[in-house]
């Protein structure tokens, strides 16, 4: 890893963006043992001063870009909008700091891989937030796959549905649902299971025509084969009436793993011949711990001089699949990996 920081114990920190999730990012960030909280960016002047009083950081900017460069800055998190993201990363790359970077890289696999080009030339730490690895629930089942536990991988599943559907305004930015949405479930597989071979995936608009307009859809599901044999599907939901519903299982040989969040408050009534709970309202309840420990785990492997991780290549890896699955829904016809390229 061709960086190292000044003071290990104290890594000079700029975090880009500092809406909903970068005040998630920053409270983490400032919470850690090692890292020094030096600016906080936004265009937008109260959420760049809001982020600065949240985490301690010792200034503000509306100039994401001169947070870059700034002489005490070691190590850039980006959590601007998705399609900044590149821009954000080639800058930190060149003027030689370490990257965090909310995933996509970028929705077009061309421009993905001229980052993970880059990457590969400079040597610099970059991790990408796919935050569901860092989830104690999968990081578990990635334990018992690798430990054998399993047997042999047969079949994978997983299923997804959000609370809310997003805002039209978001759609027609999003690139899609298979990437903006499936694409954390499709990691996933590729994280759990491997890497996948051939996809054949199908998308309806079910609940909500505001999906129709983006050219978008609110339902689908999706089948894959994985180049060792095991066979997957992945269902995503772009509502959900009961609560965010998000599973996953792995089916092998001797055993299964399932990774589930069950209720929100671990208490159940029970009267009238029933039960009552509550379930998780959406993703910064369920992922709260996930969000924490990737943090964490960015900070500490740069401390300690070791390659963080998930990197460029995994970001580039998973776009493709979200590609494929939304490329065979159009295109209404199983898609080969090896079809996609960019």
């Amino acid at each position: 890893m061709g960086w190292t920081p000044k003071d290990p114990k104290n890594i000079g920190v700029a975090v880009l963006g500092a809406g909903r999730m970068g005040q998630t990012h920053i409270r983490n960030i400032a919470s850690l043992p090692n890292t020094n909280l030096v600016v906080v960016a936004d265009p937008v002047p109260a959420l760049a001063q809001a982020g600065r009083e949240i985490g301690g950081a010792k200034r503000a900017s509306t100039d994401p870009m001169a947070a870059i460069h700034d002489d005490d800055v070691e190590a850039v998190v980006i959590v601007t909008p998705t399609n900044t993201h590149a821009a954000m990363i080639e800058a930190a790359l060149r003027a030689g700091k370490a990257v965090w970077t909310e995933k996509p890289i970028a929705q077009e696999l061309s421009d993905t891989r001229k980052i993970v080009d880059l990457w590969r030339e400079t040597g610099l730490p970059v991790q990408v937030g796919f935050m569901r690895r860092f989830d104690p629930g999968y990081a578990r089942a990635k334990e018992l796959i690798v430990a054998g536990d399993l047997g042999r991988i047969e079949q994978f599943h997983a299923y997804s549905r959000d609370t809310f559907p997003p805002p039209l305004e978001f759609l027609l930015t999003a690139g899609g649902s298979f990437l903006d949405m499936s694409v954390h479930d499709l990691d996933l597989a590729r994280f759990l299971v491997g890497e996948v071979e051939e996809v054949h995936a199908w998308a309806s608009v079910l609940y909500d025509e505001r999906f129709a307009k983006a050219d978008d859809w609110d339902t689908s599901v999706a089948m894959l084969k994985f180049r060792n044999g095991a066979l997957g599907v992945v269902e995503t939901a772009r509502h959900s009436e009961w609560g965010y519903d998000i599973r996953a299982e792995v089916m092998g040989s001797v055993g299964k793993v399932s990774v589930d969040a069950g209720q929100k408050t671990p208490a159940t009534l029970a009267r009238k011949n029933g039960f009552e709970g509550d379930l998780i309202v959406n993703f910064p309840d369920r992922f709260g711990v996930a969000f924490h420990r990737e943090m964490e785990s960015f900070f500490g492997d740069l401390g300690a001089g070791r390659v963080p991780g998930p990197g460029p290549d995994d970001a580039y890896e998973t776009l493709r699949l979200a590609v494929a699955c939304t490329r065979s829904w159009k295109e209404n016809r199983p898609i080969k990996l090896d079809e996609v390229v960019g």
